[in-house]
């Protein structure tokens, strides 16, 4: 059940999707810490600068759920040109509910590497994954409405805007409308076809 297959999974060119966990702890942190004023525009989760030891837990609760098999939680590391220190350049994850066969995909980019494609394919394995092996039927999404680039990556991945929530995020300044995306089992298949 718990996707091996994303251990030291190739992205092409020097990215890397591996495991979310405790290992990668000091290069996750230092991307956080990067970019946290910008993720502060749109996620609730980064209204407070990270600390270390808050990241160290995080990553090691993201360990401890994925061998339970709930969260799905990977990374995106870029390992550089001549053996230069591995970066921590996205995150994604698969928030899972084994009950209802569904999931909830998130996911951030450093500021460094956006627009390289590497959430994109990184998010398609995951999709992938999810209605493959783990057996989902569907996976949602969700984001604030003016967060342009997250919403053209979710309808580039084939995900359905369904509603739109009023208030329906608290940010840093304050509520925001959070548009609700979804994407069947069906829905996937019928887009590879």
């Amino acid at each position: 059940m718990h996707s091996a297959m994303f251990f030291n999974h190739r992205l092409g060119g020097d990215a890397v999707l591996v495991p979310r966990t405790a290992a990668i702890a000091d290069a996750y942190h230092a991307a956080l810490a990067a970019n946290n004023a910008r993720f502060a525009r749109f996620e609730s989760w980064a209204a407070t600068a990270p600390e270390p030891e808050g990241t160290r837990a995080f990553l090691e609760q993201a360990g401890q759920d994925w061998l339970a098999g709930t969260q799905l939680p990977v990374a995106i590391v870029v390992t550089g040109h001549g053996g230069g220190v591995p970066q921590v350049a996205g995150s994604l994850g698969l928030r899972i509910d084994r009950a209802e066969a569904t999931a909830e995909l998130g996911y951030w980019v450093d500021a460094d590497y956006e627009g390289r494609g590497l959430v994109r394919r990184a998010a398609e394995l995951l999709i992938e994954h999810g209605f493959g092996p783990l057996g989902l039927r569907r996976i949602g999404l969700r984001t604030v409405v003016d967060n342009v680039r997250s919403r053209a990556l979710a309808e580039r991945l084939g995900f359905t805007q369904e509603s739109v929530l009023p208030q329906g995020a608290v940010l840093a300044d304050g509520p925001r409308d959070l548009a609700v995306y979804g994407l069947s089992r069906d829905a996937w298949a019928a887009r590879g076809a």
